[in-house]
């Protein structure tokens, strides 16, 4: 009986038409395989990462600003919270009256 029976929806099926997922597929297998030969070398050996070391910071105006100037007001918080400490201590030991 086609009156209570549900249709099932069509199912979905994607194809992407900006990139071949098996050509990249089949390329790694390539690689993989001329890696295992020794064909080609795991790493670059020419790959130095201490030349990139602090580009990012070239790049960026608010952390040349923040190099450049420093922290402000770092030491007068500090010296307020450790006067704060020290009262607080003081209460502490003597009982508050």
């Amino acid at each position: 009986m086609k009156l209570f029976s549900t249709r099932k929806p069509r199912g979905y099926h994607r194809v992407s038409i900006y990139t071949d997922e098996t050509r990249d597929r089949l390329q790694k297998l390539v690689d993989n395989v001329k890696r295992e030969q020794g064909e080609t070398p795991v790493c670059d050996e020419n790959y130095d990462t201490d030349k990139f070391r602090g580009t990012f910071i070239n790049y960026t105006p608010r952390t040349q600003r923040h190099k450049e100037n420093g922290s402000k007001l770092g030491w007068p918080i500090i010296i307020v919270i450790v006067f704060g400490l020290l009262i607080l201590w003081r209460f502490l030991l003597t009982g508050i009256r």
